[in-house]
């Protein structure tokens, strides 16, 4: 059994690991890890006026940024990156990043939930864009998160799209983030066309920039808006959510009407979710852990995670036949859901 002194060094260590994780998102946030890697091995003043930072700031960062082992002291004074902190560029292999992003973000979602608990109050999805450093990354976490995941056992076992693109069809992403789903698809599927929607101007924007560096700008169109009602002009061929539906699933009589009105006879609606498990003490799996705070965060957002099965019945409500697929260890689910079948 563990002692008291034991449990406390344990939680001593768990809180450096946070503090850590702080330090790197200090440089995530200010562009700082990329800038050190193009400079080489640069010293505050240097690295201020490379980036902007003000330069007593950056003394404090590169004191803990080496304390941490992110930075290490090439000369007296001048800092290169250690490999942890080329793996905190967000453009890395296997980038680190998102780490340090949803450590922060979890940081202010418990913040919210602590004090939204005195009172019952769910602001909703306005408190993701309450940190000003924190939203413009966003889109990048969740891209760097589950983009692998998606190109490598995902997307091969949705034969759909190979349907769509041999018929140039239109593919809605509802809730598009910064655009990498359809971004993908583009890459992958030369004919496919695509609308993103998303409630956030900077995802927009994001998104938009992606497309337009990758060339895809006279295929995939990015709007903000409302994806429960967005008025469409011809049939979607596939509508997609990525991770999205439980932030609408309180109005899903509105987005599975949406669904059935503007879904083409032929096409299908793929809806990604992470799985809520069906037995509370599954919750105790270290790999789904984060999954029983997210489920925190997102009360406080207005919203619930779902298990597949709540998201299989809603489609049978209307009409449609799903079939579930799991990934992940189970963790992630993906409903592909065709009407009439």
């Amino acid at each position: 059994m563990e002692t008291a002194e034991e449990r406390k060094k344990r939680f001593r260590q768990m809180a450096q690991g946070a503090l850590s994780l702080d330090i790197a998102f200090v440089g995530v946030a200010n562009g700082l890890f990329s800038a050190m890697r193009e400079m080489e091995s640069p010293n505050a003043e240097e690295l201020s006026a490379g980036t902007g930072m003000d330069r007593d700031y950056l003394v404090r960062w590169m004191d803990a940024a080496f304390a941490f082992e992110y930075l290490e002291e090439s000369s007296p004074g001048r800092f290169r990156l250690t490999p942890a902190g080329e793996a905190m560029c967000p453009d890395a292999p296997d980038t680190l990043m998102p780490v340090a992003v949803g450590a922060v973000l979890s940081a202010h979602m418990a913040e919210r939930a602590a004090g939204c608990m005195q009172t019952g109050e769910r602001p909703g999805e306005v408190v993701l864009g309450e940190r000003k450093t924190i939203l413009p990354w966003f889109g990048s976490m969740i891209e760097a998160n589950f983009s692998p995941l998606f190109s490598g056992q995902i997307l091969p076992k949705l034969s759909i799209f190979e349907e769509v693109d041999e018929r140039a069809g239109l593919v809605v992403d509802l809730g598009c983030g910064n655009g990498w789903y359809l971004v993908t698809l583009a890459e992958r599927f030369p004919r496919l066309k695509g609308v993103g929607l998303d409630g956030f101007g900077e995802n927009v924007r994001q998104a938009s920039e992606k497309a337009k560096q990758k060339g895809f700008g006279g295929r995939l169109r990015f709007f903000q808006g409302d994806i429960r009602n967005y008025p469409l002009e011809d049939p979607v061929d596939v509508f997609v959510m990525n991770r999205a539906l439980h932030h609408v699933w309180s109005d899903r009589e509105t987005v599975f009407s949406f669904f059935r009105k503007n879904l083409s006879k032929q096409g299908a609606v793929v809806i990604w979710e992470p799985s809520w498990p069906e037995r509370r003490a599954d919750l105790r799996d270290p790999v789904r852990r984060p999954m029983a705070f997210q489920g925190l965060s997102e009360h406080v957002q207005g919203n619930r995670l779902l298990s597949p099965r709540e998201i299989v019945d809603a489609f049978s409500e209307i009409g449609f036949s799903s079939t579930v697929l799991s990934f992940a260890g189970e963790n992630e689910s993906v409903v592909v859901a065709r009407p009439g079948r």
